[in-house]
Formats: C-alpha cells, sequence, structure tokens
C-alpha cells in the first residue's frame, strides 16, 4: 500500500487517524537522530532519508540518477515499516539490532532484510530506533554500499 504524497507532512496526512500521532513520533526519533548529511524526502511510496546527489554523485545503483537510499519509513494495511538499509548491508549492525531489540519490546522482531515492521503501535522501541538511527554516517553508508556493490 503506497500513499502517493508531495511531501512528508503530506504523507502523515494521509495515514490513518489512528496511527498519525505514532507514526509522527516515529519520523521524528529517526530525523532527529540521524547523522547531518543525509537529505529526507518521499520515495518509493514512504517518507526516506537518502544520501543526497551532490554528496554522492554516483546515486543509487538500481534508479540511475537518483539519490542513493538509507531510512524509510511507511504506514502498511497492517502494520508500521521501518527500513534501515544499513542493518542490511552490515552484518555487526543487524547483530546489535537483534541482540537489543528484546531488550526493548516484549514482542518478537518482525523483520525481513532491512524491513522491521511495527503490527501494534503501542510496542514500538523508540529508544532502540533513536539508537539505531545514530549508528551510521553519510560517510559510513557510502562506504558500505560501495563494497558491497563491488562484490
Amino acid at each position: 500500500m503506497q500513499i502517493p504524497a508531495d511531501s512528508v507532512a503530506d504523507y502523515i496526512s494521509k495515514i490513518p487517524e489512528e496511527r498519525q500521532e505514532v507514526f509522527k513520533k516515529l519520523y521524528d526519533t529517526v530525523n532527529d537522530n540521524l547523522p547531518k548529511g543525509f537529505q529526507e524526502g518521499v520515495s518509493y511510496g514512504m517518507i526516506g532519508w537518502n544520501v543526497p546527489l551532490e554528496t554522492y554523485p554516483a546515486g543509487y545503483h538500481c534508479t540511475p540518477g537518483s539519490p542513493l537510499p538509507f531510512m524509510g519509513l511507511a504506514s502498511q494495511k497492517n502494520f508500521i515499516a521501518f527500513y534501515h538499509m544499513g542493518i542490511y548491508a552490515n552484518p555487526e549492525l543487524l547483530d546489535w539490532f537483534v541482540t537489543e531489540y528484546p531488550k526493548h519490546s516484549k514482542r518478537k522482531l518482525d523483520m525481513g532484510k532491512s524491513c522491521v515492521r511495527f503490527k501494534k503501535i503501542e510496542d514500538i522501541p523508540f529508544e532502540l530506533i533513536a539508537e539505531v538511527s545514530k549508528k551510521m554516517t553519510v560517510e559510513d553508508w557510502i562506504n558500505i554500499y560501495e563494497s558491497q556493490l563491488k562484490k
């Protein structure tokens, strides 16, 4: 389920009302804790933070000419999704996140490769999301991305 939107505010305004406050808090948690240099916007049908082309002119290899995606938030039909490409690409960060998750949530971790799904909005571990948001700089992400791309 994609939400067509022109801006972050537009996206959030189109989320079901019962989720808006929690979604906005999750957005603020990520936005307030990301290292400098990432650029927010709406892409791929969700709110995202990317490495701007001014910083990384090579951009995203899957969509030439577009910024390198890093993190995202989406309101899906049955859950809120939190995407962190660094967790997917960096095994140490993944191990840390998986180990820390039970310390912050009584729910079982529901995770794909880079996507953490929150089906119960009252159980979102905001402190853990803040911590993981701080753990990778733009430079770290570019280095990991390039090392994975060259494999």
